[in-house]
């Protein structure tokens, strides 16, 4: 799969989220790399200050990073149809840790 179809994909699935939620996401930048350096499996990353953890003295900061893993993703899946699916399933679990959603209640929740 190409980049810029990839790219798409995750395009389309930052779309299906509630116009709510998006409204409310702030200072962050969703990107597409090829694989983690140093864990290769893992499918995507949040970097950055969670909403809930921001402070009055937030500010002047460079936005936060959702970085989904292209070749870690595409490594999992079988058709473009699982694809899809995993680039949404990564999608929602990175923004939730934007949101200040820790790992446990993601699992919780059935987006671990």
């Amino acid at each position: 799969m190409t980049r810029r179809r990839f790219e798409e994909l995750v395009s389309d699935a930052l779309d299906t989220l509630p116009p709510d939620l998006t409204a409310a996401m702030d200072n962050v930048v969703v990107l597409v790399e090829d694989r983690h350096d140093s864990d290769p499996e893992l499918l995507g990353l949040y970097e950055g200050v969670a909403l809930t953890e921001r402070t009055s003295n937030y500010g002047g900061v460079l936005p936060d990073r959702i970085t989904i893993y292209q070749d870690a993703i595409l490594d999992i899946c079988d058709d473009e149809d699982d694809v899809v699916h995993e680039i949404a399933v990564t999608v929602v679990h990175e923004v939730a840790h934007h949101f200040g959603i820790d790992e446990e209640t993601l699992e919780e929740l059935g987006w671990g």
